[in-house]
């Protein structure tokens, strides 16, 4: 195995099929969906496919938080509501304080939202636990952001200034505005639409240390990071510049350069249903196949919980790392993520060594 550049010590989740990490993890094995037509219609009077949370199922905003979030939109107190039980997992086997990476939503045009720091601050005191604030950042660079934060938070680890790292992502597409503008665009699933994807929602959260914290904190680790690669598309969805699929390829170039193990045998692809993402994920693999094994798995959960945005990065890395612990994935496992806009992403995790 690769030398690490982290090891994965805890994480959290909470997505429509699975209130904790573990639990979703064995849903989206078992092959089972929470996609479903909702009340909500689209410009054609038809129901709006989703996958979408019971609000059974989230908690509460606490008084003194909904108080305070009043101000910001539904989407992001929504994104609270998510992140709360995912965040209190990751943080269950924590003693101190760590700084987060945090991915969130990118905000609407022409719509006020919380600063990184009001976010946290209304985070801590929802879920009532503490961060270290002053190196925490938060990242509003859509789909890839939660990868984008992993290589943040790496960064800091290298520099051997902190014990840990948290790295997280939360987003919603329960937003009627947002959902409208998707709709107008035609990216939305629906039966008069193949070329679309459903909308869903959900919070992960990674706890990591630097290699070896695992033993000094007794605790073993479920995986580690070995490699990060990130790149820039110019002709995204929204550029009027021609879209060559070089960003992501110019991420997997970064990764493989920076790794000189073994070839891929699993893959956790930022599919969402549109053809964009298949296009790109062609060029890249086609201009480093020989990193890959012959018969590479490919995983695409999106087609269990719907596009979970944000949280797509962190999930699929939490998701990889379960496999890899539990013996049922073969690594090394690449996890890659791309956004609306410029920004892709790609890690590798692995399994720990014996």
């Amino acid at each position: 195995m690769t030398r690490p550049l982290a090891e994965i010590l805890g994480i959290g989740m909470v997505t429509p099929v699975g209130l904790t990490a573990r639990t979703a993890a064995a849903a989206m094995r078992a092959g089972i969906t929470r996609i479903k037509l909702t009340c909500l219609l689209n410009s054609r009077f038809e129901p709006v496919r989703a996958g979408f949370l019971e609000d059974e199922h989230l908690p509460p905003l606490a008084d003194a938080v909904a108080r305070r979030a009043s101000r910001i939109s539904g989407r992001f107190r929504r994104c609270l509501q998510l992140a709360t039980r995912a965040f209190q997992e990751v943080l269950a086997g924590s003693t101190k304080p760590l700084p987060m990476f945090l991915a969130l939503p990118e905000p609407q045009q022409n719509q006020a939202e919380p600063l990184g720091s009001v976010f946290l601050e209304l985070l801590m005191s929802q879920a009532g636990v503490s961060l270290e604030t002053r190196r925490s950042q938060v990242l509003f660079q859509g789909r890839a952001g939660g990868l984008i934060a992993l290589e943040q938070a790496l960064r800091l680890l290298s520099t051997g200034q902190v014990p840990g790292a948290l790295v997280g992502g939360v987003d919603t597409y329960m937003d009627v505005r947002l959902l409208t503008t998707l709709d107008a665009e035609q990216r939305l699933h629906s039966g008069g639409l193949s070329d679309g994807f459903i909308p869903g929602e959900g919070a992960a959260f990674l706890w990591l240390g630097p290699p070896g914290e695992g033993r000094r904190q007794g605790q073993t680790p479920l995986a580690c990071i070995t490699s990060v690669g990130l790149g820039h598309e110019e002709g995204h969805c929204y550029s009027d510049k021609s879209y060559r699929g070089d960003g992501l390829a110019q991420a997997f170039r970064e990764l493989f350069q920076r790794w000189p193990g073994h070839k891929i045998r699993s893959v956790y692809a930022g599919f969402n249903g549109e053809n964009f993402w298949s296009k790109e994920w062609g060029v890249a693999y086609l201009r480093h196949a020989h990193s890959f094994t012959e018969s590479f798995r490919m995983e695409h959960p999106v087609e269990y919980t719907g596009d979970p945005g944000t949280a797509l990065g962190p999930m699929m890395v939490t998701l990889a790392a379960v496999g890899l612990q539990r013996g049922y994935r073969e690594g090394p496992c690449l996890v890659w993520c791309s956004s609306d806009l410029e920004q892709r992403a790609a890690v590798i995790v692995e399994a720990m060594s014996p």
